[in-house]
């Protein structure tokens, strides 16, 4: 049998990503659609979006690499 396929990155809404920011920082996040995550270049931090909707939960952020 061969591995499932990766989950296919969904759209988020751009009115969206306009409002949405670090819930630390309060700075601004870019979106990674292909890795599925709004990042926090001064947070160091990568938020996923599951199902289309960001978990702004630093506790479920993965670190950023330098």
């Amino acid at each position: 049998m061969s591995d499932p396929a990766p989950p296919r990155p969904v759209p988020i809404d751009p009115r969206l990503l306009e409002i949405l920011v670090c819930p630390l920082t309060k700075g601004p996040l870019e979106y990674d659609r292909a890795a599925g995550e709004l990042i926090s270049r001064k947070a160091g931090l990568a938020y996923p979006i599951r199902d289309g909707i960001p978990i702004m939960l630093p506790d479920e952020a993965r670190k950023l690499e330098d």
